[in-house]
């Protein structure tokens, strides 16, 4: 059995064929063929951190493949009232065949694994989101934008950025992260991340300029500059940060062909201009979409492990 709490656990090879399952499935959805692949399994999906694309997606995947899922939030269950969570993680995997967690704290979810008995998949955590990322690299094998990636992540040093980090030294690609001076991504995940690129061959760089970032690269990427729980540091942020919008200016210094991310809620005129999101509208809402079909092959790959 394997869990799925961040992309460091998995190789290349496990990357890419999480991803070709997730290709071949919306690829015969588009051909109206549902594989039952997990007829009468049910999903957990236990959100501490609310979210739209991440309840849909799991939601919507789990029905199609043929299973349920339940929408469980800390206020419908005692793991929000005092219950341990060894305990919550021991019931909830003796009913169910898997468990989606968004939440705050990596180590919560990292202790909800060790007592289930089922796989673990992390919705997003303050650290990483690697569901995402799943969805972002399956969108640039289908625009053929996957071969030779340097890629620019433009913003703040968040989960995002750390995720970004691990698939580059997975997959061997160049990453730069331009983030602002206090803003850097955690200094531990990256020792961690470099000892990995070593074996891959991935260059890694970090920088408080987002110019030098973007020249040359053929994705740029970005986040929003205030996540949730930061909302009181929402102005001050916005200071900050000023300078970090991925914007016309900053695309011309790109690729010519450079494709556009964004993980998604965009701020418009703070992250990201209008003019850039609408001009790459097409992409980034493919991505969005990708969500729903590169956690079905997560799912599906989750339980051909478990069976085999």
């Amino acid at each position: 059995m394997r869990h799925f709490l961040t992309l460091k656990d998995f190789t290349k090879e496990e990357i890419l064929e999480i991803v070709d399952i997730g290709l071949e499935i919306k690829r015969n959805l588009k051909k109206k063929i549902y594989k039952k692949e997990l007829e009468n399994q049910t999903l957990a999906m236990i959100f501490e951190k609310s979210s739209t694309r991440t309840r849909v997606s799991f939601e919507t995947g789990m029905f199609q493949l043929g299973g349920h899922a339940l929408f469980l939030s800390n206020r419908d269950i005692h793991l929000g009232r005092g219950e341990p969570i060894k305990d919550t993680a021991r019931v909830i995997s003796s009913m169910c065949d898997m468990v989606m967690i968004r939440t705050f704290e990596q180590s919560m979810i990292e202790e909800f694994a060790r007592y289930s008995k089922v796989p673990v998949i992390n919705g997003l955590t303050d650290s990483y989101h690697p569901v995402q990322l799943l969805a972002d690299y399956m969108t640039l094998v289908e625009y053929e934008a996957h071969e030779n990636i340097v890629c620019a992540y433009i913003g703040d040093g968040n989960n995002m950025t750390h995720s970004w980090m691990i698939l580059a030294a997975k997959l061997g690609f160049e990453l730069r992260i331009a983030t602002p001076k206090g803003y850097e991504v955690d200094e531990a995940i990256l020792q961690e991340v470099l000892l990995l690129a070593k074996e891959s061959g991935a260059t890694i760089k970090t920088m408080n300029d987002p110019n030098e970032a973007a020249k040359g690269a053929n994705v740029i990427t970005t986040d929003t500059w205030t996540s949730m729980g930061q909302e009181e540091e929402k102005e001050q942020r916005i200071k900050t940060f000023k300078g970090y919008i991925v914007d016309e200016k900053l695309m011309l210094l790109a690729a010519q062909e450079a494709k556009f991310l964004h993980c998604l809620p965009a701020y418009r005129g703070l992250e990201v201009s209008e003019g850039v999101l609408e001009r790459h509208s097409e992409i980034v809402f493919n991505e969005a979409q990708n969500r729903l079909h590169a956690q079905k092959g997560l799912m599906v790959w989750l339980d051909r492990k478990r069976g085999a």
